[in-house]
């Protein structure tokens, strides 16, 4: 007797038939016709079963927090920055746990279990970092939440900034964060990496750095990351997050760094939702796209995930915790329309911010954990192209949140479409 069987699934490798079997908060089989019973059964009639959404890139502390103090009239990334260091005097800690909690409730909903969330410990109070590490705790049941000691207003530029990161870190921060390209100075910003680095090598933690979101294309701290991370040993630790101004680098130097950063182990995460709406502002005509080269860096065998960054803040005044909205976005800025290139934008919010985070236990195998999503699609790009209901969302074995399925599908002619009715001219 096991706790809990899925039949009839659809596996994200293509596999069709597949039961899977869980016992406790872990999955025990993976198979075709499983003979077994469970104390509860759900039929997924063919449907995608997939390992939970993940995003590595967040701003927990300052979701659903747009129109305070202000509107971002401009909706450019400085005016941005700016409103976040007027609200922050006025943050508390209730506040700040109550927005977070409401997120993460949108979260679990949409089928996204892991989010790793960049805090600003530039405040010495450490209000938002105390505010997350309780959200941390009470929502471990349900979400795993990965937070970065963040520096929003410069690791060297903000008073007593590497000092608030230590303290930060000394509270149980998960991820050493950085700013280089906000820092005053090219040199600074060099220092600001090497600096992080260390410390983060020194502790044994992994490194994720917000690096050159800016359309200069002499912004060039990812080459410094990529050197740091091979010369401390760090391979598989380190990522560069946003990278925006690679999309305005010439080619030539572009052909130098993606091998530097496949050599030093270096991961990427890409914005696509932000990247687009913040980058080209200086721009008339032609506008710059600004994410950075998503296909380039996948071919080279870098790993890339999609963050969603932003939901309802000062930066970004719409979202809605949708990792397929943001895979979306990213297929379509970075052209990616081939078939295989649309799977990988899947991949880009599912096992690549995994490997990113360095989750154990994720994904549909015997013995991993079980947790799940079933989809209302039949495949990856289904699951792409129709923002597919999650009709069951599993954590440790437990159905956790379920939404009715969508009354009509568009599907092509053909195939089986489920469709309540249609009307014909």
């Amino acid at each position: 007797m096991l706790d809990l069987i899925l039949r009839n699934c659809t596996l994200t490798d293509g596999r069709t038939g597949i039961d899977i079997g869980i016992e406790a908060d872990r999955i025990v089989a993976v198979m075709p016709n499983l003979v077994a019973t469970a104390g509860e059964t759900i039929e997924a009639g063919g449907q995608l079963v997939t390992a939970p959404f993940v995003d590595a890139h967040f701003h927990m502390d300052s979701t659903l927090s747009y129109g305070l103090p202000r509107i971002n009239q401009s909706g450019t990334l400085l005016e941005g920055i700016a409103l976040w260091g007027e609200l922050k005097p006025f943050l508390t800690q209730e506040l700040l746990v109550e927005r977070a909690l409401a997120y993460c409730d949108w979260a679990v909903a949409k089928g996204l279990l892991a989010i790793r969330s960049h805090v600003d410990v530039c405040d010495p109070r450490l209000l938002a970092v105390d505010a997350l590490l309780h959200v941390r705790d009470k929502v471990k049941p349900y979400l795993d939440l990965q937070l970065v000691a963040f520096p929003q207003d410069g690791l060297l530029r903000a008073p007593g900034g590497l000092a608030n990161l230590i303290r930060a870190l000394d509270k149980g921060v998960d991820v050493v964060g950085g700013i280089p390209h906000f820092e005053r100075t090219m040199s600074e910003g060099a220092e600001s990496v090497r600096i992080l680095c260390e410390l983060a090598a020194e502790r044994g933690l992994r490194v994720d750095m917000h690096c050159d979101e800016s359309d200069d294309p002499m912004s060039r701290h990812i080459e410094t990351l990529a050197f740091h991370a091979q010369r401390l040993g760090m391979q598989g630790r380190v990522t560069g997050s946003h990278l925006t101004s690679m999309h305005s680098m010439d080619n030539y130097y572009v052909s130098k760094l993606i091998p530097l950063m496949h050599e030093a182990g270096v991961a990427a995460i890409a914005n696509p939702l932000i990247n687009i709406t913040l980058q080209g502002r200086h721009d008339s005509y032609p506008k710059r796209r600004g994410m950075t080269r998503v296909p380039e860096l996948m071919a080279a065998g870098i790993v890339v995930a999609f963050g969603h960054d932003c939901v309802m803040d000062p930066w970004y005044p719409l979202g809605s915790a949708d990792m397929l909205e943001v895979a979306q976005m990213g297929l379509h800025v970075a052209q990616m329309t081939g078939q295989d290139a649309m799977r990988n934008c899947f991949d880009a919010v599912t096992t690549a911010p995994a490997t990113i985070l360095g989750l154990d236990g994720y994904g549909i195998a015997i013995g991993g954990k079980a947790d799940m999503v079933l989809l209302q699609a039949r495949d990856k790009v289904d699951a792409i192209r129709l923002r597919a209901t999650r009709l069951v969302v599993i954590r440790a074995g437990k159905v956790i949140s379920r939404t009715p399925a969508a009354t009509a599908m568009l599907d092509l002619p053909g195939r089986p479409a489920e469709v309540d009715w249609i009307v014909r001219n």
